[in-house]
């Protein structure tokens, strides 16, 4: 059984299911939005731009809003999601208060921190949808103001980035995230809630924001703007659509600029292999290298050395996180709650002359990240071995939380959708 919805933000190709598709499409509602209590009431289909639209009209915003238009809150949960709150806030899942489940097994559970369901609770994070679909969930929101002041900082010592980055973290600010340019080339960006600006950037159509954090010491944007300034571009992925060229971004539209329209032609890439085809006549062999890595912030100048020495993409979006609750435990997902880590986002190909082993290149990725004691998420190719897997997504709690709430096995298996692709 897999759900039958319009959108998906997984980077990895998947076997044609047999099985059925549970069509969720209409739980997509914002139900309640209490900006007083600092808390919003939604279904689980419903996407963040829809939330967020619906809390700043309250002067409120969800805790931690993932970067893409298309992501739902549903799959932000189930699936991990982060953004530049997430030094304060952690993990879209950590600010989650209750939710509803529809369990393999045909249950619909409220699943809270303390009930009787807590287990499930707890449990749901990382496991993309293998143990239940949430219906509803209740979040907590933070208040906003009307405009977001944006600080861009260059610093060229890796290591000392990193430690401004934690110094930032501790100071009186709102967003905190960075972007790697170039081995000397560092950002650090933090945003701060204003009433009043000077002026106002727009992002939305003919100019770039990544482009703007080399270029401007100070910005500004409405808050709305400020929670998408990376989906118009996919963060930077849009080059390899050519919709950084300002005819085609003409040609274009505003309105189809963004996540959803080139989500879209990355499925239809999935499905008719065009670039693999091209890429073959050109005499290359390309990997597709799309991750997503939280790596503990002691060891993120080695993890950076090694991206630039063994991957060699660039721009990497750099984003820190820690523990919303110290005190909670997701065991799926299993990050340390007394620890700063450092998310390393970088998607792209890398091509060589050469062939080499099917993930050649992320499957180092996946031997640093073990040995530098981070983790990696699932939404993108996996080479784990089942024991590697395992050994890193607790294994154990997995198979009793599978036999109480799905134990007919209605649903995949973790490892068998985020490694073997079915």
């Amino acid at each position: 059984m897999r759900l039958g919805k319009s959108t998906s933000n997984l980077f990895r190709q998947r076997t044609d299911s047999t099985g059925g598709r549970l069509d969720v499409s209409d739980f997509n509602n914002v139900i309640e939005v209490n900006s007083e209590q600092q808390w919003a009431e939604v279904e689980g289909m419903t996407p963040y731009v829809a939330l967020s639209e619906a809390t700043l009209a309250e002067n409120a915003m969800p805790a931690v809003v993932p970067q893409l238009k298309s992501i739902t809150i549903g799959g932000a949960v189930s699936g991990v999601g982060i953004e530049s709150s997430s030094f304060r806030y952690g993990l879209p899942h950590e600010t989650v208060l209750e939710m509803d489940v529809l369990t393999g097994d045909g249950r619909v559970l409220t699943c809270t921190p303390s009930n009787e369901f807590s287990d499930l609770f707890f449990g749901l994070p990382n496991s993309y949808g293998t143990l239940g679909y949430a219906l509803r969930l209740k979040t907590k929101t933070i208040p906003t103001r009307s405009f977001v002041e944006l600080k861009h900082q260059r610093i060229d010592n890796p290591s000392r980035y990193f430690e401004v980055i934690t110094e930032r973290c501790d100071s009186d600010i709102d967003f905190v995230d960075g972007s790697v340019f170039a081995i000397d080339e560092h950002y650090i960006t933090t945003g701060r809630f204003v009433d009043s600006a000077p002026f106002t950037s727009d992002y939305t159509y003919l100019n770039i924001y990544y482009r703007s954090i080399r270029e401007k010491s100070t910005d500004y944007l409405s808050a709305y703007d400020y929670l998408w300034r990376w989906d118009t571009d996919w963060f930077w992925c849009s080059k390899n659509l050519h919709m950084q060229n300002p005819v085609a971004r003409i040609l274009m539209g505003r309105k189809r600029l963004g996540s959803i329209t080139y989500a879209k032609v990355m499925r239809w890439n999935f499905k008719w292999n065009i670039t693999g085809t091209l890429n073959r006549i050109a005499g290359y062999y390309p990997e597709t290298v799309i991750q997503d890595i939280d790596i503990p912030v002691d060891n993120a100048a080695t993890f950076l050395a090694f991206l630039h020495r063994e991957v060699g993409i660039t721009p990497i979006w750099i984003c820190p996180i820690r523990a919303y609750n110290r005190s909670a435990r997701y065991p799926i997902y299993p990050m340390h709650p007394d620890t700063t880590y450092i998310n390393f986002g970088f998607w792209d190909g890398v091509k060589s002359r050469e062939p080499h082993p099917p993930g050649y290149r992320n499957k180092k990725i996946e031997h640093m990240t073990t040995e530098l004691g981070g983790i990696k998420s699932l939404y993108s190719d996996s080479y784990y071995s089942e024991e590697q897997f395992w050994r890193h997504y607790n294994e154990p709690v997995y198979r009793a939380l599978k036999a109480k709430y799905d134990p007919d096995n209605r649903l995949n298996d973790l490892y068998n959708k985020c490694v073997m692709k079915q």
